[in-house]
Parts: structure tokens; sequence; C-alpha cells
């Protein structure tokens, strides 16, 4: 045999591959952007994989957030930077989202709700709600935990001194 016959055959034309990628072509919609929607730097916005991912009228939406999959925002939105927005979740209309808060997927958050800042959301929010923290809770809920935290160091040394008390009172009370 010869030296020419063992190479193999090399062809001009690239091998046609389009079977192959058939099956990574996206088959659902872009984004949906409305009426005058701004969006920072950095933003992502997944296209929806079987519905549409839509950003309602006038949203507004800061640098550095990711909005996933089939999401649905309604009109006059404001999103603050380091969100993210989970698929397949729907937010009212008027919602206000602070920075670096997450909202899970498929959750209903209401009208003119208020996430605060750093609130992990994990379950729904009804129409005017307004919750903070992680996990997420109503508003004022959350702040009275937020004071108690604070107070807990001087309840702890309250309580160290009452036991001592305790014990001191049963020794006289059995002598």
């Amino acid at each position: 045999m010869s030296q020419s016959s063992r190479q193999p055959s090399v062809s001009s034309k690239p091998p046609n591959n389009s079977a192959l990628f058939a099956q990574f072509r996206p088959n659902s919609p872009h984004p949906t952007l409305r009426d005058d929607v701004e969006i920072g730097s950095n933003t992502a916005i997944d296209r929806g994989t079987l519905g549409s991912t839509v950003i309602g009228v006038g949203t507004k939406i800061d640098n550095l957030v990711h909005v996933a999959h089939n999401v649905v925002m309604g009109r006059h939105c404001l999103i603050m930077g380091q969100v993210g927005v989970a698929g397949s979740t729907h937010l009212g209309d008027y919602v206000v989202v602070a920075s670096q808060s997450g909202i899970a997927d498929h959750l209903q958050v209401g009208n003119q709700a208020v996430i605060g800042a750093k609130s992990g959301v994990m379950r729904d929010i009804p129409d005017g709600g307004r919750v903070l923290g992680t996990p997420a809770a109503p508003d004022r809920q959350a702040k009275r935990q937020m004071i108690a935290m604070q107070q807990l160091p001087q309840l702890l040394h309250r309580l160290r001194d009452l036991e001592k008390q305790v014990v001191q009172l049963t020794a006289r009370c059995a002598a």
C-alpha cells in the first residue's frame, strides 16, 4: 500500500450537522419588553421555555439583576440592583424589590408589594404586602425579630443573674 492511500480524505466542505444541532435551536420566543422599560447594565433576562418572559410597561430594572425564564412582571415595577427572580414567578403592578433580594420560583407577588433589601422570598406575597428578612416575613414581624436579636446579649446576662438568684434562694430554703 502506498502512503497516500493511508491518509484520510480531507473534504473542502464542512460536514452538514444541521440535524445534530436542530435539537438545540430555541423554540420559545424572546423576552417581551413593553414600552418605557429601562434595563441596567449586566442584567440578564432569560427567554421563556414554555411561555414568554414579559417585562411590563414602565418597569425599571437596575444593574446586575437576573430575571429567569417565564417571569411576568407587571406595570411600573421597580427592581433594584443585585436581585434574582427565579423562573415562572409573577410580579403584580407597582412592585418594589430592594437590592440583594431573591425570589424563589413559581411564586405570586401581589400588586403594590414591597420586598425589603437582602430578603429571601419563599412564599407568595399578597397585594400590598410588605416583607423583609430571610426567610421573608411581614415587615412588622421581621422588625420585631431584628430588635429581639439585638437585645439577646442583654437578655442572656439578665438570665444568668436570675439563675444565680434562684440558686441562692433554694440554698437558703434548704438550710
